[in-house]
């Protein structure tokens, strides 16, 4: 039957079809089958690669003719299996070139070469059926036309490991809902794949596991079979948990994780007394076991890639398996879904889609109130996440209560908790409005605030001096919270510049100064500090760029010209002998600190 195509399309190809292109169709009509095996041999050189040279070939006729020969009793078994390479190569082209495959009828006369004894060609055939099946324009209702094609295609399954790896990715791309997983079901697919799952061709054993989830998808009776399925004495559940092992490939985890999930779901894998009941009694696995295996994996593939977390959550109702699991009963199972959530809650564009489309904080919350220590640190790790700035989910946590309970965290003995709970609070106070950081100070409480800035944990102080920072920040939320908190912040910031701390720390604390120094009123409260200015011209002369630039900071905002009472602020550092200090930094040999002071200065002489 001759393969037809639109014409305009055929107008606008054959335009550019060569004289070599003809030359290879030409060659399949010569009467010396030498010289037609020779040109199909020629031809799929000529392909391998070429999208260009794949559809002239196809406009001029070349696959009517391959098929033609294919499907001839006197071609010889060597010209069939090369007119099925041919094929096979112009199908691995675009999707357009698999329309007119499909045209010309193509699936039925390789299902028909399945029918050969020779292997060859019979592998030749199922690798096009495979490239075929498996192209989104293909109908898989073309597989189970015959009724006679899926108990041929089991049959085949023992023949080669090719065969194996060809047809269980025919029957994972073409298993597409319940009417499907029946027919392979009631022609033996679990009996016939189950044993492909420990061969020894890595390919094999990857499409067998894709049909098993593919077969198991919603599907109880498929799920409650393949419990009590035995492969050389194992279990198939125990082979995928094995299967789930961190030195397997990522492909593999997430598919067999897939495929206990959906037995779980489907209720083959259930939990009683803390066991999984495998159905007729077999061996007793603990069903948290699986969730928790599950889930580790989900938290190990997602931690550091974007493209494997999307993949994740968009698999179907994950997420909801994923915060379904942060109410087990096991605590090993909701630690599991815990850490797989903040693993997850790495993503910026999940923080704003799926985790607020599924409503994650509010079970998050509930963890929150009634937790071991160990959940309790990653929860409420995933919880700084989720109270960042950009994260839809903050303002409902903070109407929730999330405040008492972070200020609870930070009396916490665990230094962990106390880190999570003030880095919350940090995330919490960023650009938050003055009602968010009154009710945080007043949770947390001064004296609790300067304990923590008095803490022997590095992590709790670096935070604590951040949220400070964050707490301090806009005018008016500078100049209220120093009105009524000016003392004790001015009295904290003096022992840390006093003690010894490291850079970082000595850094933060006096941007918190150079905070204060920008506010209307509490400038005040560095100004008539004699102690604390003398200690802002020490850093300005330290030997750390770093601190340097963080006491010109404070500098420049306490002498801005365009401020109230600049000009006596002015006077009073230079009498103290800012400015000589400042024209030393202008001739810095750090390009940041030279300009910062050249900038200062000029505000002397405007």
């Amino acid at each position: 039957m001759a393969c037809l195509l639109e014409t305009p399309i055929r107008m606008s190809v054959l335009s550019e079809v060569t004289a070599s292109s003809r030359h290879y169709v030409d060659r399949l009509f010569d009467p010396d089958p030498q010289k037609v095996l020779q040109g199909v041999i020629d031809m799929k050189n000529a392909v391998i690669g070429n999208n260009k040279q794949k559809a002239n070939l196809i406009v001029l006729g070349a696959v009517p003719r391959l098929l033609y020969l294919l499907q001839q009793e006197t071609s010889s078994t060597e010209l069939k299996t090369e007119c099925a390479v041919v094929l096979g190569s112009l199908a691995m082209g675009t999707e357009n070139n698999v329309k007119s495959l499909l045209d010309c009828h193509i699936i039925p006369a390789l299902l028909q070469g399945l029918l050969s004894l020779d292997l060859k060609f019979i592998e030749a055939c199922l690798r096009c059926l495979r490239t075929i099946f498996t192209s989104p324009v293909t109908p898989e209702e073309l597989l189970y036309t015959d009724a006679t094609v899926i108990p041929h295609l089991m049959a085949l399954l023992s023949k080669s490991r090719y065969t194996q790896e060809y047809i269980c990715q025919i029957f994972s791309h073409c298993c597409k809902g319940p009417d499907h997983q029946t027919i392979l079901f009631n022609h033996g697919a679990v009996q016939n794949i189950a044993h492909l799952l420990t061969s020894v061709s890595y390919k094999v054993r990857m499409q067998a596991l894709k049909c098993f989830s593919v077969l198991a998808f919603e599907n109880p009776q498929v799920s409650m079979t393949l419990v009590n399925v035995l492969v050389d004495g194992e279990l198939l559940p125990q082979i995928f948990v094995k299967m789930l092992q961190r030195d397997k490939p990522i492909e593999m985890q997430l598919t067999s994780a897939k495929c206990l999930t959906y037995m779980c779901r489907a209720g083959a894998i259930r939990t009683d007394d803390n066991c999984i009941v495998l159905k007729l009694d077999h061996d007793l696995k603990h069903a948290h076991e699986l969730r928790q295996a599950a889930f580790k994996l989900y938290a190990s593939l997602g931690a550091n890639d974007e493209d494997i977390r999307k993949k994740i959550i968009e698999t179907e109702n994950m997420m909801d398996r994923i915060v379904t699991g942060l109410s087990e009963s096991s605590v090993k199972v909701r630690l599991a879904a815990v850490r797989c959530l903040h693993s997850l809650s790495r993503s910026v564009q999940q923080l704003r889609t799926s985790f607020q489309d599924h409503a994650v904080w509010k079970p998050l919350m509930k963890v929150l109130q009634n937790a071991p220590d160990e959940i309790l640190v990653v929860a409420s790790s995933m919880l700084c996440n989720l109270l960042l700035e950009f994260s839809p989910s903050k303002e409902p946590i903070l109407e929730s209560g999330a405040v008492e309970l972070l200020c609870g965290l930070t009396q916490s003995e665990n230094p962990a908790l106390r880190v999570n709970g003030i880095w919350a609070l940090m995330n919490m106070a960023f650009q938050a409005e003055q009602k968010i950081k009154a009710d945080i100070l007043r949770s947390l409480s001064t004296e609790q605030l300067f304990r923590l800035l008095s803490d022997s944990d590095l992590n709790v102080l670096m935070k604590t001096l951040g949220l400070l920072r964050n707490l301090l920040s806009t005018r008016p939320h500078i100049d209220k919270i120093m009105s009524t908190h000016g003392k004790q912040i001015m009295q904290a910031v003096t022992l840390i510049l006093e003690g010894e701390h490291n850079i970082e720390v000595k850094e933060q604390t006096l941007c918190i100064l150079a905070n204060i120094a920008d506010g209307t009123t509490a400038k005040e409260l560095i100004m008539t500090n004699d102690d604390i200015l003398q200690k802002i011209k020490y850093y300005m002369g330290h030997s750390h760029v770093k601190l340097q630039l963080a006491a010109m900071f404070c500098i420049s905002n306490l002498i801005w010209n365009e401020e109230e009472g600049s000009q006596e602020r002015q006077d009073k550092l230079r009498d103290m002998g800012i400015v000589d200090i400042l024209h030393k930094l202008s001739q810095s040999p750090d390009s940041n600190l030279c300009d910062k002071a050249k900038t200062a200065l000029q505000q002397y002489l405007a």
